[in-house]
């Protein structure tokens, strides 16, 4: 059995768990603050314009299909990131402390 290349592939897997858990905090804290941002009537009647037809193409928009189901889904989905990228750390530090008791052994 070769220890070197299960350490090695634990340290990768948590590393890469921990990239997949950030990018799903990403997207999801992104999909919230989306839904939070308003925009303020202009007095101007090209930004009103502009706005109407920004409002106009937001409520085509949600007629399509849409990867997120609202609020709910972002919300849970950062939890779920949450949990990943801890226990993908905890993936990390125990390879990292398997190494370091390996070298104790060795020396």
């Amino acid at each position: 059995m070769n220890i070197s290349n299960n350490v090695n592939v634990a340290i990768v897997s948590g590393t890469i768990g921990l990239q997949k858990a950030s990018d799903g905090i990403t997207q999801n804290a992104s999909n919230l603050a989306n839904l939070s941002a308003v925009t303020a009537p202009s007095n101007d009647p090209q930004e009103f314009l502009a706005n109407a037809t920004l409002n106009q193409l937001d409520a085509i928009k949600q007629t399509l299909p849409q990867t997120s189901d609202g609020i709910t889904y972002d919300i849970v989905g950062l939890s779920v990131n949450l949990n990943n990228a801890q226990a993908s750390a905890k993936v990390v530090d125990t390879a990292s402390s398997t190494v370091g008791t390996i070298l104790d052994i060795l020396a």
